[in-house]
């Protein structure tokens, strides 16, 4: 199969501007923050679900793999062809907001919709979803977030966003449509609903991609916090500040509850981070209710500067968000206490503030500030779990040491809470490397004059594979669970017998000749 036979088999479904071939987009369509697989036969962009529909059965049928792709920013090789005869599918095109039932408190999106897209539209209305974005930025899209456990914006009080999920409509390896939720009632008019009978929206919610293309979903609303604060905290260590964040969660008090270690924090707070940038501190004053609010925001913004905390300090950083200031205040008292019971010290909430000023940022984040290479890893567990996970990956990681420091390897940690009842690990590789087809396509023209363009250093790049690969291992074997599966982390293998057999029935009934995102889940 060549890249003419796709053009004749879609000719006819599709525009010429919606079938790309060319060798460049290929290879950047093949290729995600990590690695590169093989490269795609061609990228097709569908305008509307119904033309998508046609085309994945027309390429099926033909004996073509699909790779269903949203905003691109995955790192655990979701949407990288497995195999060359693969043409991926970027949903980015199907962009409209297809209703906002303010009413009824649900709105229905097309997959390639945007969490910043979505919550811009909704704001006017005094709206927003539960959760409600990413920390990877403007380009996230709802159907990938789906396909992949998107988590961050409202996630400590409301999960992520496959908790906010009421319905979808999905299109199957022959091109047919599945509604689940209400609509999969024949006589039901709104998707008001998710859990009449089986959960058959739940099924294709965190798959990777791999039991059908998302085209389109529906998520609850819930009326936007009038008011919000914000609190950070520094602690000695790692422990201290889990064991405060995991509190901070049962409390049920914050939208936002995270830890940055002492690497994310330096970063973060380089000359082109987060509390210097005019820009963000604008948007800090105009968050606030009030002009005179805000510019007292801003003004304890730029007092704290840069030397707000200390070298070698763990972070933690809440939002909270509510229907009054004294409520705001009360969830504030309940994390503090939270946060002081394990010995943190209260300091200047510069970070969460510019963090909430600026939610939906330029994918300039695929390098590191210097430039770097990073690749990250996520492990949730039972909060009576999390010391022992990080103490695991720590002696892991102990003998690799020295060997990291010679390849210019090096770490830093991000936790963050789901919910009350998840904790969330993630251990970041950075390392120098040449840049893949994403790292050059995604930042701003201004980001990549700034940056240094690092050399091959395959050594370097082989040591974090073998890392990364370890701590799968290690994930795997105490049980935790992992958002963005993609083709990275065991699901299928990891399986008990009787779950691992449903699935196979259920991929073989929606997808028997296993074209739909080979690889995924540990489909062959």
């Amino acid at each position: 199969m060549h890249a003419a036979d796709i053009d004749r088999l879609l000719g006819g479904i599709l525009g010429a501007d919606e079938i790309r071939t060319g060798p460049e987009v290929c290879r950047l369509y093949s290729s995600d923050v990590y690695s590169a697989g093989e490269t795609a036969l061609a990228v097709v962009s569908p305008r509307s679900v119904e033309a998508l529909a046609a085309a994945v059965g027309v390429l099926t049928r033909a004996g073509i793999a699909i790779a269903p792709r949203g905003g691109g920013m995955s790192y655990t090789g979701g949407y990288i062809p497995a195999r060359r005869d693969t043409v991926v599918m970027d949903l980015a095109r199907l962009d409209r907001i297809v209703e906002i039932a303010a009413d009824d408190m649900y709105v229905t999106v097309e997959a390639g919709v945007t969490w910043k897209q979505l919550y811009r539209a909704l704001q006017p209305l005094g709206l927003r979803t539960p959760f409600f974005g990413t920390f990877s930025g403007a380009r996230a899209t709802v159907g990938g977030g789906l396909s992949n456990g998107a988590l961050f914006l409202g996630t400590a009080r409301h999960g992520t966003a496959a908790d906010a999920l009421l319905g979808l409509e999905v299109v199957l390896a022959d091109g047919s449509l599945l509604r689940t939720g209400q609509l999969a009632f024949a006589a039901a008019q709104r998707p008001f609903y998710r859990t009449c009978g089986p959960d058959l929206s739940g099924l294709f919610a965190h798959d990777a991609g791999t039991l059908g293309l998302k085209v389109r979903a529906t998520l609850k609303l819930m009326r936007a916090p009038a008011c919000e604060g914000y609190g950070s905290f520094v602690f000695e260590d790692m422990g201290q500040a889990a064991r405060a964040l995991s509190e901070v969660a049962r409390t049920g008090a914050a939208e936002e509850a995270y830890v940055f270690d002492p690497e994310t924090t330096r970063r973060n707070l380089k000359s082109e981070g987060v509390v210097d940038d005019a820009g963000k501190l604008l948007r800090v004053v105009a968050r606030e209710s009030g002009l005179l609010r805000g510019l007292r925001a801003g003004a304890k913004l730029v007092a704290a500067g840069r030397d707000f905390l200390p070298a070698e300090a763990f972070s933690l950083h809440v939002v909270a968000a509510g229907r009054s200031a004294e409520a705001v205040e009360a969830d504030l008292a309940a994390c503090r206490r939270a946060c002081e019971g394990e010995g943190g010290r209260e300091i200047p909430d510069s970070i969460p503030r510019a963090v909430r000023a600026n939610l939906f940022p330029e994918p300039d984040g695929v390098l590191g500030s210097e430039g770097d290479r990073w690749a990250a890893l996520n492990a949730k567990v039972a909060h009576s779990q999390a010391a022992e996970l990080m103490a695991a990956s720590a002696a892991l990681l102990g003998p690799y040491r020295e060997r990291m420091r010679t390849e210019g390897v090096w770490m830093s940690h991000l936790l963050i809470v789901i919910d009350t009842h998840a904790f969330s690990f993630e251990p970041v590789f950075h390392w120098f490397d040449e840049w893949l087809p994403l790292h050059v396509a995604m930042p701003s023209p201004e980001t990549l004059a700034r940056l240094p363009r690092p050399p091959s250093n395959p050594r370097a790049t082989a040591l974090v594979h073998e890392l990364r690969g370890r701590l799968v291992e290690l994930f795997a074997r105490h049980g935790a669970a992992s958002n963005q599966l993609g083709k990275t982390y065991p699901y299928l293998s990891a399986l008990r017998p009787e779950p691992a057999a449903l699935l196979r029935a259920v991929k073989q009934a929606v997808d028997p000749e296993g074209r739909v995102n080979p690889g995924g889940l540990g489909f062959p």
